[in-house]
């Protein structure tokens, strides 16, 4: 799941504007060519971004969270998004696809161990990435913490949020008839990979709508809209993985893996404010887990632009960023 409205209102916690210093894009096999970037100082500790989503793709603000004098950043535009290309295209398109294009960008830059840097989906993918690899992980830092688990789907998509939000809802359960409203994913699913798509960016609106409706507490961004290649993109992607439930194994996977990662220091942001994916999950997640540190932000939503969220994770980084080596 991912946010990209209300920036502007955080901008006085992150840092002055930088460009990268290396842009790339690594054929990963399959058609796929993967854009990642490198910004920041060259040998300074590495931080790998992990957009939301799925199928969010990075933004030049997700640099602005690192002081450029302590890290090297590297940003990565997950497969069929951002910059990376074919655009939207979901075959040969996974978690686990992710997890490896995620190591062998690691490998080509010769990067030992990184902080992984992850919000909502990202925070699923960099839960993953360091089950799969955790000697490669040196610290974990998620925000509004997403699982991929079938609940915290079903209040999303099965009338949780509704509740608070039953206007916003309407208009997302009109593109689908009555009769099917007890499975919107799968629904929405059926016409955005049928044999027609007539009503492709109607429904890529439609859902991408909802969502970016919900991330911030500010209601003035609720009829915001994206551009439509950006909303393609960003629907059938995330549609296609909540489809198949993450492609993870089994319900609360990552939760039954956590004790493979529970040695790597984490801070969690969580707003206490969140709709998209509400605190019980970062809750559930950090209990018990003895490195770990959440912070509950008061009158925060879930958008990574939300200014209490901002601040929360700039002091983190800039926290980590005193600690030698990390």
């Amino acid at each position: 799941m991912d946010h990209r409205s209300g920036q502007k209102r955080a901008i006085e916690f992150l840092y002055p504007p930088i460009e990268p210093f290396d842009q790339q894009r690594l054929d990963v096999g399959n058609g796929h060519s993967v854009y990642f970037e490198q910004s920041g100082k060259p040998d300074g500790t590495p931080v790998f971004v992990f957009h939301g989503g799925p199928g969010g793709g990075c933004s030049p603000a997700m640099r602005r969270y690192f002081d450029p004098a302590i890290y090297r950043v590297i940003l990565i535009d997950q497969r069929g998004c951002g910059r990376s290309r074919p655009h939207a295209q979901v075959e040969h398109n996974t978690t686990w696809d992710l997890v490896a294009d995620f190591e062998a960008i690691r490998g080509k830059l010769d990067i030992a161990r990184f902080v992984a840097f992850g919000g909502s989906w990202g925070a699923t993918l960099a839960l993953t990435y360091a089950i799969s690899h955790p000697s490669r992980v040196s610290h974990l830092v998620l925000r509004g913490v997403f699982l991929m688990t079938r609940a915290e789907l079903k209040w999303f998509y099965g009338g949780g949020a509704a509740q608070f939000f039953p206007d916003l809802w309407q208009k997302f359960i009109s593109q689908i008839p009555p009769e099917e409203h007890d499975d919107l994913i799968g629904a929405y699913h059926r016409r955005l990979f049928g044999e027609t798509t007539t009503q492709e960016l109607q429904l890529c609106q439609a859902w991408t709508s909802w969502e970016n409706a919900l991330a911030s507490v500010n209601a003035a961004n609720n009829n915001a809209l994206v551009p439509s290649e950006y909303a393609r993109a960003f629907t059938r992607i995330e549609n296609h993985y909540f489809q198949n439930l993450g492609f993870l194994p089994q319900d609360h996977w990552i939760e039954a893996n956590r004790a493979s990662i529970t040695h790597i220091s984490c801070d969690i942001v969580q707003g206490r404010m969140d709709m998209v994916c509400p605190p019980h999950s970062a809750y559930r997640l950090a209990q018990g887990w003895d490195k770990a540190n959440l912070q509950m932000i008061a009158a925060s939503g879930h958008a990574l632009s939300e200014p209490g969220i901002s601040a929360a994770l700039v002091g983190v980084m800039d926290r980590l960023g005193q600690r030698v080596p990390l």
